[in-house]
C-alpha cells in the first residue's frame, strides 16, 4: 500500500487493517459500506490498536495526494463517522493474532532464519492477506504453510522438522495449495479490472 509507506506504519498495522476490513464485509455489504472509506477507517483503527497511531487528518492529506481522483471527496469527518460503524460491525473486538511471531519462532527452531529464507517467508505471509486465510485458519498454521512453500522452493528438506512438530501436514499442505492457487489466479487481476469493479459498485451506492 502506497499510503502505508507514506505514513510510515509497520506491516503489522497494515495486516491488522486488512483483517478488520475482511471481518467487516463478513457482516456488511460493499453497497452498505463504501470500500475505499472503510479501508481508510480500518487503517486508522489499526494504527490505534497496534499503538502506532496515525492522525486521521494525515490519512486524508496523503490519500488525496496519492489518489486525487478516487479519494477527493473524503474528509476528516467521513473517517470519524465511519469509525463508529466499523467498530459496531467488528463488535468492538479489535484483537488480531498474526502469523508473524510464529513464523519467526519456527524459522529459528528449524535453523532456517537466514536472510533469504526470512525474505521469502515474510513475503508469502504478507501475500496471504490478499486472501481470507487469516479468517479461516490459525495463524501458526499459515506460518507453517509459508515455510513449507519456501522450503520446497529453496529445495531444503525439513521433513524431519515438520514430523517433530506432530502437526497435521495435510492441513498445512492444503493451505499451501490455497496460496499457490492464489498466486496463479492473481496474475489475471489487473488494475483495469479493479477500477472497473469499483466503477460498477459506485453506481449502486
Amino acid at each position: 500500500m502506497k499510503l502505508a509507506q507514506h505514513i510510515k506504519v509497520r506491516q503489522r498495522v497494515v495486516a491488522t487493517a486488512i483483517t478488520y476490513m475482511r471481518r467487516v464485509y463478513i457482516r456488511k455489504s460493499m453497497v452498505e459500506f463504501e470500500p475505499r472509506l472503510v479501508a481508510l477507517t480500518c487503517l486508522y483503527l489499526a494504527s490505534k490498536a497496534e499503538e502506532s497511531i496515525v492522525q486521521a487528518r494525515n490519512l486524508v492529506f496523503y490519500i488525496k495526494r496519492l489518489y486525487p481522483d478516487e479519494y477527493n471527496k473524503y474528509e476528516l469527518k467521513d473517517i470519524l463517522g465511519m469509525e463508529m460503524k466499523v467498530l459496531e460491525a467488528l463488535d468492538y473486538y479489535l484483537v488480531v493474532f498474526h502469523p508473524y511471531r510464529s513464523l519467526s519462532e519456527f524459522l529459528q527452531d528449524a535453523a532456517l532464519n537466514d536472510v533469504n529464507m526470512n525474505q521469502i517467508t515474510w513475503g508469502i505471509v504478507n501475500d496471504t492477506y490478499k486472501m481470507d486465510l487469516i479468517l479461516v485458519h490459525p495463524p501458526y498454521r499459515i506460518a507453517l504453510a509459508c515455510i513449507y512453500i519456501a522450503s520446497v522452493h529453496r529445495e531444503k528438506d525439513i521433513t524431519a522438522w515438520f514430523e517433530d512438530l506432530h502437526e497435521d501436514m495435510n492441513l498445512v499442505k492444503n493451505i499451501a495449495m490455497e496460496i499457490l492457487d492464489f498466486y496463479e489466479n492473481y496474475r489475471t487481476i489487473t488494475e483495469e479490472k479493479v477500477n472497473s469493479a469499483f466503477s460498477k459498485l459506485a453506481l449502486k451506492l
